[in-house]
């Protein structure tokens, strides 16, 4: 048992590694491509449509397919799904180093989300080797190597600019998603397709119906995804923000962005820790308080002019969001079977992404037809309605196990 779990330990160690390595590589170009497209046309119309499109492309490549290779994972395992993801990342940033103009860029960045989406495919591989008591963790862990990776994949991209071309960031982040491929391959055992297996814990369903039946999944699934939407609304306008309300230098804006995911690197694996173990309801009661939280501290953010109270605010915000998306991801794992998680996650990474999309659009407008200075207002509004589902989503499950309770006795 004990050599088991040490065996375990070193494959989460080493998808851990491969995320961060995998994530940060493709971070390394995240918030340069302005600068590259601006090089490459003098229209500016053109340059606005395509800040736009280089980043919504690939989400939606992953919007749309996620769930698609999740069912593929299912039938065929992670490992391969982890193989095809990476190697489809290498393909496209080697192809994007020599691409020379706006539109083609525009279409390989929408096939790197199509053909990638490496995330979902190493979630439900972990699942598959970790113990379902401990899925919390596992998930907080991984998007704890995510935002590292996005932090220094920032880091390192800027200091290549600094001291060569983009192309370079590019290539080299094509070199790092081949090199992690080549690991999966040959250091990460694989695992065999799930079998359908009947549910070990109180939260899965007594028959496998399908996933979208499940009144329970759908409900988690809105709650990550209005989540995810509050947390993007601010992203398109948040350095203009910044810069026009408290008057200060770009550092400074780089600073409060960071300390967003520092605060989420922080707590996540105390959040897991915290949740560990504990039924459904009491977990929705509890995610219920750091919903509230959030819509205290993106008032105060909001309302503030205060660039010290701001930035202190983004920190609590980013420990607050520690305790969502892992913690709701797991309990959305939990209410499925093994043999359907890879469609779960994928349906689960799908719904991220058309959240972080409408987030960005949302944000975007709301900021031209009401103003920049109310865009936290709006944040405070989507986390209200994010509480108010969460509520209801504990009240359904605390009746459904109360009637399973019942008639039991």
């Amino acid at each position: 048992m004990t050599g088991n779990l040490i065996g375990t330990n070193r494959k989460i160690h080493l998808l851990y590694i491969l995320q961060l390595v995998s994530m940060g590589a493709m971070e390394m170009s995240g918030p340069f491509w302005p600068v590259h497209l601006r090089s490459l046309t003098s229209s500016d119309d053109l340059f606005t449509f395509a800040s736009v499109g280089v980043y919504i492309g690939p989400m939606l490549g992953i919007m749309l397919t996620s769930t698609f290779w999740g069912r593929m994972g299912d039938r065929f395992g992670h490992k391969s799904m982890m193989m095809r993801a990476l190697f489809g990342l290498a393909v496209t940033q080697f192809a994007l180093a020599f691409a020379g103009d706006v539109f083609s860029i525009l279409i390989l960045r929408f096939l790197q989300g199509a053909c990638a989406g490496y995330i979902a495919p190493a979630q439900a591989y972990g699942v598959s080797i970790e113990s379902p008591s401990r899925r919390a963790k596992l998930f907080a862990y991984l998007q704890v190597s995510t935002n590292l990776g996005s932090l220094c994949g920032a880091l390192v991209g800027g200091v290549i600019l600094d001291l060569a071309s983009f192309f370079w960031i590019n290539f080299s982040a094509a070199i790092l998603c081949a090199l992690c491929m080549i690991s999966v391959w040959q250091l990460l055992p694989t695992v065999l397709a799930p079998v359908r297996t009947e549910p070990d814990t109180a939260d899965k369903p007594k028959a496998a119906p399908s996933i979208l039946r499940s009144p329970q999944v759908i409900s988690l699934l809105m709650i990550i995804g209005i989540l995810l939407l509050g947390r993007m609304v601010t992203q398109s306008p948040f350095s203009i923000y910044v810069l026009s309300t408290f008057d200060v230098g770009n550092w400074i804006v780089g600073l409060c962005y960071g300390l967003l995911a520092m605060g989420f690197v922080t707590t996540a694996s105390l959040w897991a820790r915290y949740f560990e173990g504990r039924p459904a309801r009491d977990v929705l009661g509890r995610m219920c308080l750091v919903v509230a939280g959030c819509v205290v501290v993106t008032f105060t953010a909001g309302m503030t002019g205060s660039v010290i109270v701001f930035t202190a605010m983004y920190f609590l915000w980013g420990m607050l969001l520690g305790a969502t998306t892992p913690v709701l991801t797991a309990l959305l794992s939990r209410s499925a079977f093994d043999h359907q998680q890879g469609h779960l996650l994928g349906l689960a990474q799908s719904t991220a992404q058309f959240s972080s999309i409408a987030g960005i659009a949302l944000g975007g407008w709301f900021a031209q037809v009401a103003g920049l200075s109310n865009i936290y207002f709006l944040v405070v509004f989507v986390y209200l309605v994010g509480l108010v589902l969460t509520a209801v989503t504990r009240v359904g499950v605390y009746r459904t196990t109360s009637r399973a309770e019942l008639s039991g006795e």
